[in-house]
Order: structure tokens, then C-alpha cells, then sequence
């Protein structure tokens, strides 16, 4: 308000280098504090100077403007446009080329606070030719420069597979796969982070990522005290499951579902997220796949997330996983029964609470239809009669009109448990198709144990 952003200016020109390194930290500070101050260092026209004679300048220099570049950069998008469009990407590029590691750090962070809005940054990043650079970077001596170089190719990777390729093409995968058993927690983090936005946009480079042979290593970060580390290498592992049987083979005989389980068992809250997400895509590719969520063990820890976790988009997600293992046979189905996850499914869904999130309420309504539509395990569906909603209803009483006719077992036991009786309760519309299910179990017995 004093108007110093403008004083400032013509001291990024003086002829004593501390002056100039001073005035540009000052300029950094300021733009670092909001966006409004950012924009106010743009508008004063600072950038030209700033990065003017930038190759002939020292490294202390070029540490600070690398700073004030990315402390406009984080803000916004349009900021971030704006230092691209007054040259400062290829001085940071020298930058990255600079001998001493706080220099190149400094650039590799201005990178991928500029690359992470969107593509276009991102690809203006690449087109700058400074993805080949930070792949040098992460294979320098200095963790520091080793982590920011890791953070700014996944955030160069995250946007399309084309940008993610060509961090591919730079020979990058080789080298994160190789940082994971390091044991530095935060440099961990970004390498399994990096890796994670490769793998996930397609099948070609999750199968890259997988023949840099990252398993069985990868799983020792499930078991890391570090929470990031494990969610980080819980979601690695999420974004190569989700794209063929083949990937999720894979990974089962890696022993990666029995990790993933065994992870989802010993943490809370959002670090469990991703291994949630794992089961239920591995589950999904097929029969033998989820048969094998099933003998791992994998219902009860998803049940438990089911009843522990207060964040409704987890609860959805286990419920998600859960319907994805029921929904193959009879007996998967009947294995998700056993373990009592359609009681708990429906009282999250009948809970007035979460009837708010309607999101979560499709999800838990999905994976009760698709349990229901599978299950002939009558003793785990007795009980939902009594407090089902009309739209579950239909499906638990069409799974009994299945069963009964051909089970006589079943047929007596309908009767003395007062699951006949019920039925009778129930106001069915003429013609629907739950009137059909209820006469076809009226059907199986003599009209006067029906009366």
C-alpha cells in the first residue's frame, strides 16, 4: 500500500550484487504471502528485471529469483502464465544446468509450481526442455535436490499420458524405481508419487512401470512408519491394478493384495483410501481375481472400514470393494454374507445421517444390489426383511423366490424363523415385479400355512 513494490524495482538493477539479491528476496516474500501481492509484484512489471541479466548473475542470485519465481507461480494459473510469457522459463532452465545444487533446486521448484496447474503449463515446461534436466537432477548426490526434482516430474505426469510419456521417453522410470528403497521418508514419497501418475493413465505405462522390476520393493513401503510413504505406495500400486486382470495377476502373486490388506489393517482415515480402492479394482477384473481378495482375507478389514471410518467418501469406497467381491457368483457373494457386511451396509444407507451424501447413498444402494443379486445364502438375508427399504426389498425377496422352490430345507425354516410372515406384510404393487416374487414364494407352500 506504501507503494514499495515499486521502489523496489529499480533495485533489482543496482550495481551491488547483495542489493539486488536483497531486493528480489523482499519481492519474493511479499509475493510468496497472498495472491493479491503476487499479482501486485506482476503488474509493477518486476519480472523483465528480474530475470534480465540472470546467466551472468551469482548463485545466490539465482537461488532468490528462482524463489520469487515460484512463490507467483504457486497462486494461480494466470500467474503462473504470466512468468511464462516474460521468458523465465528459459532462464531457469540455465538455471537447472547451474553447478551448485541450491541453484538447480531452487529452478525445480519454480518447475512444478508452474507445471502443476494444468497442461498447457505443464507442456510449456516440457517444451522449455527442462524434463530431460530434472531427470539428471534426481540422479544428483543431494536428497533436497533429489526430492523437488521427484515432485516436479510427478507433477509434469499427472495431467495426460502424453505429458507422462515424455517424462518416460527422458528415462525417468528407471531411476525413480531404483529411489524406493531409500531411506529418506520424504524422498520416498515423491518417487512413489511420480511413479503413480505415470502408471495411471494407461495400460503401456503401467506395464513400463511394473518391468522396472518396482516389485516386490514397493510392498516394504506398505509397512513404512511413515503415513505418506504408505499411501503413496498404496495408490502406486491402486493405478496399476485398475487397468487390466493381467496387471492385477500380477500383483496377486506379488503378494501385493496380501500387503495391501494387511496395510488397510494398520492405518486410519485417508492413508487407507487407496489400498480400499485396490481390493475392489483387483476384485472387479474377475471371478479367480476376487476369489483371491476373498482367501487373503480381504472382507473383514473392509467391513471394519466400513464401521470405523467417519469420512463418507471412505465408507463409499469400501462399500464400493465390497459389492465389486460379491458380485461374481453365489459364492462370493455368500463369503461377503457370512462376514455380516449386509446388515452394516444397511444401516449406512437406512442412517438419516448419511442420507445427506447422496453420492454415498448410490454407493452403498450399488454394492447391497450387487451382494443381493448374487447371494442365495438365505440365513444372511432373513434378517434384512425386517428393515429393508421398498427398493432393497425387491432384491432380497426375489434371491428368496429363487431359492425356496428347490429348497425344501430353506422352505421350512422360512416359516418358523417368521420370514413367510413377513412376506405377507408386504405391500406390493399389482403386476410389479415384486408381487411376482412374493406369489412365486406363496407358491411353495399350502394355502393355509400361507393364510
Amino acid at each position: 500500500n506504501s507503494g514499495v513494490v515499486c521502489l523496489l524495482r529499480p533495485l533489482l538493477l543496482d550495481v551491488v550484487p547483495s542489493i539486488r539479491q536483497t531486493t528480489a528476496l523482499a519481492l519474493g516474500r511479499l509475493a510468496d504471502y497472498d495472491v493479491n501481492l503476487a499479482e501486485a509484484v506482476v503488474k509493477a512489471d518486476v519480472l523483465p528485471q528480474l530475470i534480465y541479466a540472470l546467466p551472468e548473475e551469482n548463485r545466490y542470485y539465482k537461488k532468490t529469483a528462482a524463489f520469487v519465481l515460484r512463490a507467483i507461480a504457486k497462486h494461480s494459473p494466470q500467474l503462473a502464465q504470466a512468468i511464462v510469457q516474460c521468458g523465465a522459463l528459459e532462464m531457469l532452465v540455465i538455471c537447472l544446468e547451474d553447478f551448485d545444487p541450491g541453484v538447480k533446486e531452487g529452478a525445480s521448484w519454480a518447475f512444478g509450481y508452474i507445471a502443476r496447474h494444468n497442461p498447457e503449463l505443464s507442456q510449456a515446461v516440457v517444451d522449455a526442455g527442462a524434463v530431460p534436466l530434472l531427470v539428471l537432477c534426481i540422479q544428483e548426490p543431494e536428497i533436497a535436490l533429489k526430492r523437488i526434482a521427484a515432485s516436479t516430474l510427478s507433477d509434469i505426469s499427472k495431467h495426460s499420458p502424453e505429458l507422462a510419456q515424455t517424462v518416460v521417453d527422458a528415462g525417468a522410470i528407471a531411476h525413480l524405481a531404483q529411489m524406493i528403497p531409500n531411506p529418506d521418508a520424504k524422498l520416498k514419497r515423491q518417487v512413489l508419487s511420480a511413479l503413480s501418475q505415470i502408471a495411471k493413465h494407461s495400460v503401456d505405462l503401467a506395464e513400463l512401470v511394473v518391468e522396472a522390476e518396482i516389485f516386490p520393493v514397493v510392498l516394504t513401503c506398505l509397512k513404512d512408519s511413515d503415513e505418506y510413504v504408505k499411501k503413496n505406495g498404496a495408490t502406486l500400486i491402486r493405478e496399476i491394478a485398475k487397468h487390466t486382470p493381467e496387471l492385477s495377476q500380477f500383483i496377486v502373486n506379488s503378494g501385493g493384495v496380501a500387503a495391501v490388506i494387511d496395510c488397510i489393517g494398520s492405518c486410519r482415515g485417508a492413508v487407507r483410501l487407496p489400498g480400499i480402492m485396490t481390493l475392489g479394482y483387483v476384485a472387479a477384473h474377475s471371478e479367480n481375481l476376487s476369489m483371491a481378495v476373498i482367501v487373503s482375507k480381504g472382507i473383514p478389514p473392509l467391513c471394519v472400514s466400513l464401521v470405523e471410518e467417519h469420512e463418507d467418501h471412505i465408507k463409499a469406497a469400501a462399500a464400493w470393494a465390497l459389492g465389486q467381491i460379491g458380485r461374481h457368483t453365489a459364492e462370493h457373494a455368500r463369503h461377503v454374507a457370512v462376514a455380516n457386511v449386509l446388515p452394516v451396509l444397511l444401516d449406512i444407507y437406512v442412517d438419516t445421517r448419511s442420507s445427506e451424501d447422496l453420492k454415498m447413498k448410490a454407493s452403498i444402494f450399488k454394492a447391497l444390489k450387487y451382494i443381493l443379486q448374487k447371494c442365495t445364502y438365505l440365513p444372511a438375508l432373513e434378517p434384512l426383511l425386517h428393515e429393508a427399504p421398498p427398493n432393497i426389498m425387491k432384491h432380497i425377496i426375489g434371491q428368496f423366490s429363487k431359492v425356496l422352490p428347490h429348497d425344501s430345507k430353506a422352505r421350512r425354516l422360512f416359516v418358523t424363523t417368521g420370514g413367510l410372515k413377513k412376506v405377507q406384510e408386504i405391500k406390493a404393487e399389482p403386476g410389479s415385479l415384486l408381487q411376482e416374487y412374493i406369489n412365486t414364494i406363496n407358491n411353495c407352500y399350502p394355502e393355509e400355512i400361507v393364510r
